[in-house]
C-alpha cells in the first residue's frame, strides 16, 4: 500500500468514483447523500487519510502558510515575538513555518528557498545580514511575495519593515549612564552587518558629543553576539589596564557573558562600574544584579507585522511602511544607586 492514502484508495476500497469521494470530502453536501458522505469519512478517518496541503494550495493559489525566518533562538525575544505572530495568525486561518538562520548568511538563503518551495503566502523576516542577501529580497518581492522585515531590517528594499528606534534608545541610554556619573563608558557593539549594530553605535557616540565627552576607540570593544563572546571581549580588554566606569552592550546576551568576567575580577556592580544594554528581556532579571535594558514593544512589535503582512497579502500594490518603535528603559539594578566618585 502506498505510504500516503489518497482518495483513489478511499474510492477502491469503497467501489465508488473519485469524484464523489473527492465531493465528500470538500464537505459538498448538495451533491452527495448523508449516508454516502458519512460512509466516506469514516472510511477515509479509518485508513489514515489526509489531505494534501500542497494540492490544495495549488488550486486555491494559497497555502495560508506564513514563513518566519529569525537569526538565532538563543535570546527569548525572537520565541516571545513568535509566539504573539502564531497568536494573530490563527485569527485569519493562518499557521506558521518557522526557520532559524543562525547567524549564516547562506543558511538564511537555505531557508527564504524552502519557504518559497513551500508555498508560503508571506514572510516576516528578521536577517543576519543586512547586505549580502539584498539580491534574493529584491528577487522573491519582485516576484510578488509579501515581505516584512521586523527588528533586524534591511535598507534599498521595496518591502515594509517594523523596528526599533535603535538610535535614539541607545542615546538615551548612553545619555542616562552619563547622568548618573559614567564618564569612560565601554560599549560593546554587534557587528556592522547588522544595521541595529551601527544605528545603537551611533547613537553611542552622539550621546558622548552631546556631553562633550571624547570618542576613545579604545572603549569601543570587538563586535560580539554571544556570551561567549562577550567574555572574550571584556577578558581582553580588561587585560588592557584601561580604565572604566560603565559598559554598554548591543544586546542582552553579549553584555552577560562581558558581566560575568567583570565580577569574576572583584569589579562591584554598580558601584565601580554599571552596566546596561540594549535588546532586553527576561533573562536581564535572571542574573545579579538584575541588568538595566533597553526592552522592544515585542508584542506591539508583532501585530504591527502582522497588520503589514496581511495589507500586502490583501492588497500587491499596498504601499510600503517604515514603523519605527520607541522601546522602554528598565532601570534595574546593575545602575542604580551607583555612588559617585
Amino acid at each position: 500500500m502506498s505510504k500516503y492514502i489518497t482518495i483513489k484508495d478511499i474510492a477502491n476500497e469503497l467501489g465508488i468514483s473519485k469524484s464523489t469521494v473527492s465531493r465528500a470530502l470538500s464537505g459538498d453536501s448538495s451533491n452527495v447523500k448523508a449516508e454516502t458522505m458519512q460512509l466516506i469519512t469514516e472510511t477515509a478517518r479509518r485508513m489514515g487519510y489526509h489531505r494534501n496541503e500542497m494540492a490544495v494550495s495549488l488550486r486555491k493559489q494559497s497555502s495560508h502558510n506564513i514563513g518566519i525566518i529569525i537569526p538565532e533562538i538563543v535570546t527569548s525575544f525572537y520565541m516571545t515575538f513568535i509566539s504573539h505572530v502564531q497568536a494573530i495568525l490563527r485569527e485569519h486561518g493562518y499557521n506558521v513555518l518557522i526557520a532559524a538562520s543562525n547567524e549564516s548568511y547562506k543558511q538564511e538563503r537555505e531557508n527564504i528557498d524552502m519557504m518559497e518551495r513551500c508555498m508560503v503566502d508571506g514572510l516576516l523576516i528578521s536577517v543576519c545580514d543586512k547586505d549580502r542577501n539584498a539580491d534574493i529580497y529584491r528577487h522573491i518581492v519582485s516576484h510578488g511575495t509579501p515581505v516584512v522585515f521586523f527588528d533586524r531590517t534591511v535598507e534599498n528594499v521595496e518591502a515594509s519593515q517594523v523596528r526599533l528606534d535603535d538610535y535614539i534608545m541607545s542615546f538615551f541610554m548612553v545619555e542616562q549612564l552619563i547622568r548618573s556619573g559614567c564618564k569612560q563608558i565601554v560599549h560593546i557593539p554587534g557587528p556592522s552587518r547588522i544595521r541595529n549594530g551601527y544605528e545603537r553605535l551611533r547613537g553611542y557616540r552622539d550621546a558622548l558629543e552631546k556631553f562633550h565627552i571624547a570618542y576613545n576607540p579604545d572603549l569601543v570593544l570587538p563586535p560580539a553576539l554571544s556570551a561567549d563572546e562577550g567574555s572574550q571581549v571584556m577578558s581582553n580588554f580588561l587585560a588592557k589596564n584601561i580604565a572604566f566606569d560603565a559598559v554598554f552592550g548591543f544586546t542582552e546576551t553579549s553584555l552577560i557573558g562581558a558581566k560575568s568576567v567583570i565580577q569574576k575580577r572583584g569589579l562591584h556592580i554598580p558601584e565601580e562600574v554599571c552596566v546596561c544594554c540594549v535588546s532586553g528581556t527576561t533573562l536581564c532579571t535572571l542574573v545579579h544584579p538584575t541588568i538595566t535594558a533597553v526592552e522592544q514593544p515585542v508584542e506591539q512589535m508583532a501585530a504591527e507585522a502582522c497588520r503589514l503582512l496581511m495589507a500586502k497579502i490583501s492588497d500587491s500594490d499596498k504601499q510600503v511602511e517604515d514603523v519605527v518603535l520607541r522601546g522602554e528603559i528598565v532601570e534595574r539594578e546593575s545602575t542604580v544607586n551607583r555612588v559617585l566618585q
